[in-house]
C-alpha cells in the first residue's frame, strides 16, 4: 500500500454546487438559497458536505483500486463548511504502526481542514 494517497481536488463553485443539488435532489436552502444561506449562522452558501466527502473516497479509489475502496471504512468528522469558490483537496497519509489505516482530510485552499478522519482499507 502507499504511504501516501494521490490528492484530488475541486473547485466549488454555484454551478458545481448546483449540479451536485440535481444529482442527489438535495436543494437545501443552506446549499442553493443565496438570500436565505445569508439569514443563517452561516453567514452565505455552503457546499454539500458528501460533495467533498467524495474527494477521499476519490482520492482512495485512485490509490488503491476498487477492490479496496469496496471494504474500507471511514470515521471522519465535518470540520468547517466549504464556500463557494473554495478549492478543495481530499487525500491522506498512512498511519505509522496501523497497516491499513489512512489519516483522510480534505482541506481548503488555506489549508485549513474542512474533514479530518480515519480510513481503514481491509483487504
Amino acid at each position: 500500500m502507499p504511504k501516501n494517497l494521490e490528492p484530488v481536488s475541486l473547485n466549488v463553485t454555484m454551478p458545481t454546487i448546483m449540479a451536485y443539488a440535481d444529482l442527489t435532489d438535495d436543494y437545501n436552502p443552506i446549499h442553493v438559497d443565496r438570500e436565505f444561506a445569508e439569514k443563517t449562522e452561516m453567514k452565505g452558501i455552503i457546499a454539500h458536505g458528501t460533495m467533498s466527502l467524495n474527494l477521499i473516497w476519490q482520492s482512495l479509489r485512485r490509490s488503491l483500486g476498487n477492490e479496496a475502496v469496496a471494504g474500507t471504512r471511514l470515521n471522519i468528522r465535518f470540520v468547517r463548511p466549504v464556500r463557494e469558490n473554495d478549492t478543495v483537496t481530499g487525500g491522506g497519509i498512512a498511519q505509522e504502526g496501523a497497516p491499513g489505516t489512512y489519516e483522510v482530510w480534505v482541506r481548503n485552499q488555506k489549508d485549513e481542514p474542512v474533514i479530518t478522519g480515519t480510513a481503514t482499507v481491509s483487504r
